[in-house]
C-alpha cells in the first residue's frame, strides 16, 4: 500500500521586491572621502540630494530617516581624526551622510525554501476546526546569505491554507542586545575547548575579565592576548573560536507594529555572517503547561557550520544562544516538543549520514547521544536525517525524515517511535512519501524536496516542503492512514 499524498497548488516563490535597508561599508579611506564630499556641499545641495533620496525610498522602507541616522552613528568615529564634532552637524546633513552607508538587500531574491509550520500563539477569531499558523522559511538573496522570514495563515477544516495579507516593508529587529556573560559559566564553555585542544590556556583570558562582561569587553581582551602571546596559526584559530563563542548570544526585538510577515531575522553574530539556515521551529510545552517556541538552526560563517537555537513566545522578542557540548556539530538538530522522562530530547545528524537521539538536562548543552537510525533502503543510502521536530501521536512519536539516494536525490519519508522510549523504533516506511516530481525537481538545487517541520490539523499531516531549494509548497496526508502503514511496516 502506498500513502495518499495530496499535493496542494499553493506556491511560495522568491520575490526580489522584498528588500531591507542594510548597513553598507567598504573601507575607512573610502568612507572618509564620502564624508568630506558631503561636508563640502552647500545647504541647498544637501536639501536637493536628500529630497531625492527620500522621494525614491521613503515608500519602500518604514522610518528610512531613522535607518540613515543609525548608519550615520555607525561611522561617527571617523569624524574625530577630521577634527569635526558630529553634534555641530545639522540633522539633514547627518542623514544624507547616513544614506551613503545604506544599501538595499533583496532578502529572498534567489530562493524561498526549507519551510516549517507551527501553531500560531494567537488563535482568536478563527472558525470552528480552523487553526491559525506561522510558517517560517529560509530566504536567500545576494551572496547566498540566508535569513529567517515568516508568513501567517489559516488552515480551514479541510486543511486548505489561506495566507494572510503580506506586508511590504521588511524590517530587521528594532533592538539588538548583546548578551551579558557570567565569568563562572563562560569558564565551563572554555573548558570544552580545552578538552579538544590541550595547548589552549583559558586562564590568560579569564584573568583579564570581570565577573560579568559583554562581547565588546571579551573582544578587547582577546585582542590584547593576541598582542602579548606568541602567535601561531593554531593559537589564532583558538582565539577566533572563543571570539565566535562570545558573539553567539544576543537578543532581538521587533517593534509591535511590524507585521510578522515583515520581520526578518538576518545574521548578526560572526559565526552566522554567511547565513542562518534551516530553522526547525517547535512549540515546546513545559511541565506546567506553558508554551514556548524554540528553533534550532545552522549558523554558517562561510567556512564551517555550528548549531544554534533561538527562543521566543510571541515572535516579537527572540533570545539567540549557541548550542554547546560534545554534540554541538553538524546540521539538523530538532527538539522534541516536550521533555521525555524528565529530560530534553533532540534528534541530530552528528556524523552527517545517520540519525541520532540526544538527551540533556539543559536545553542549550548536549553531550549524550545514541545512534537511532542508519540508511537502510536504496532511496536513503547516502544519508538519513530528520525533517523537523517529532510529532506526538497516540501511536508514538511521528518523525518525518529525509533521505538522499542516487543522483543526490532528496526524498521525504516517515518513521514511528515509542512514546516512553523514543529509542525504540515501532515502524519505518521502506519507500518515500514524497519524491521530486517533474515540476519540483527543477530549480537552484535539482532533485531536492525538503522540510524543516510539519504539524497535525484535523487528522491531516500538514507537510510544507521546499522544491529544488528554490520555492516551497505543501501537501497533506491522512494521519491515521500514515500511522497504520507505519505500524505495519518493516522493523529493524
Amino acid at each position: 500500500m502506498q500513502i495518499t499524498v495530496n499535493r496542494k497548488s499553493l506556491k511560495f516563490l522568491p520575490d526580489s521586491s522584498r528588500v531591507i535597508a542594510r548597513y553598507f561599508f567598504t573601507t575607512d579611506e573610502r568612507a572618509i572621502n564620502v564624508i568630506l564630499m558631503v561636508l563640502h556641499l552647500s545647504d541647498e545641495e544637501v536639501r536637493t540630494a536628500l529630497t531625492k533620496v527620500l522621494r525614491d525610498y521613503s515608500l519602500r522602507h518604514r522610518n528610512i530617516t531613522k535607518i540613515f541616522e543609525k548608519h550615520f552613528n555607525n561611522i561617527s568615529h571617523l569624524f574625530a581624526p577630521l577634527n569635526i564634532r558630529t553634534e555641530n552637524l545639522d540633522y539633514s546633513r547627518k542623514i544624507l551622510i547616513g544614506s551613503y552607508f545604506t544599501m538595499e538587500y533583496s532578502v529572498d531574491a534567489a530562493a524561498f525554501f526549507n519551510p516549517c509550520i507551527v501553531e500560531h500563539p494567537d488563535q482568536t477569531q478563527v472558525g470552528k476546526d480552523e487553526t491559525r499558523v506561522i510558517l517560517s522559511f529560509r530566504a536567500t538573496g545576494e551572496g547566498h546569505i540566508s535569513s529567517i522570514v515568516f508568513r501567517t495563515g489559516v488552515l480551514d477544516r479541510y486543511s486548505n491554507l489561506t495566507i494572510e495579507p503580506v506586508g511590504n516593508m521588511l524590517e530587521e529587529p528594532e533592538l539588538i542586545r548583546r548578551h551579558i556573560y557570567e565569568k563562572k559559566a563562560f569558564k565551563k564553555q572554555l573548558e570544552e575547548i580545552r578538552k579538544k585542544h590541550i595547548e589552549f590556556k583559558p586562564e590568560q583570558i579569564l584573568e583579564k575579565l570581570n565577573d560579568t562582561f559583554n562581547y565588546d569587553e571579551l573582544h578587547m581582551v582577546l585582542e590584547e592576548v593576541r598582542k602579548t602571546t606568541y602567535r601561531t596559526h593554531e593559537t589564532d584559530k583558538l582565539l577566533d573560536k572563543v571570539n565566535l563563542l562570545g558573539s553567539s548570544n544576543y537578543e532581538l526585538e521587533f517593534s509591535m507594529d511590524v507585521h510578522l510577515s515583515e520581520r526578518v531575522i538576518f545574521p548578526v553574530s560572526q559565526n552566522e555572517r554567511h547565513g542562518i539556515e534551516d530553522a526547525r521551529f517547535v512549540k515546546f510545552m513545559d511541565e506546567s503547561g506553558k508554551a514556548m517556541y524554540y528553533a534550532t538552526y545552522t549558523a554558517f560563517n562561510g567556512i564551517s557550520t555550528v548549531p544554534k537555537m533561538l527562543e521566543t513566545d510571541y515572535f516579537y522578542h527572540f533570545n539567540v544562544m549557541p548550542i554547546s557540548g560534545d554534540l554541538a556539530k553538524n546540521k539538523g538538530m530538532a527538539l522534541f516538543p516536550r521533555k521525555v522522562n524528565g529530560r530534553y530530547v533532540m534528534l541530530s545528524r552528528l556524523d552527517g549520514c545517520n540519525n541520532y537521539l540526544a538527551y540533556s538536562d539543559k536545553i542549550s548543552y548536549w553531550h549524550e547521544a545514541k545512534l537511532l537510525q542508519q540508511p537502510r533502503f536504496p532511496w536513503e543510502f547516502v544519508q538519513i536525517g530528520n525533517c523537523g521536530s517529532p510529532i506526538e501521536t497516540e501511536a508514538g512519536w511521528l518523525v518525518i525524515t529525509h533521505g538522499v539516494g542516487t543522483m543526490r536525490e532528496y526524498a521525504i519519508g516517515a518513521s514511528l517511535f515509542d512514546l516512553q522510549d523514543p529509542e525504540k523504533e515501532i515502524g519505518r516506511l521502506e519507500y518515500p512519501i514524497i519524491v521530486p516530481n517533474a515540476e519540483e525537481r527543477e530549480g537552484y538545487v535539482p532533485n531536492v524536496v525538503y522540510s524543516c517541520g510539519c504539524m497535525i490539523h484535523n487528522n491531516d499531516l500538514i507537510l510544507p516542503y521546499a522544491m529544488a531549494d528554490y520555492a516551497s509548497t505543501y501537501a497533506t496526508i491522512n494521519v491515521q492512514e500514515l500511522l497504520n502503514e507505519l505500524k505495519n511496516s518493516c522493523r529493524p
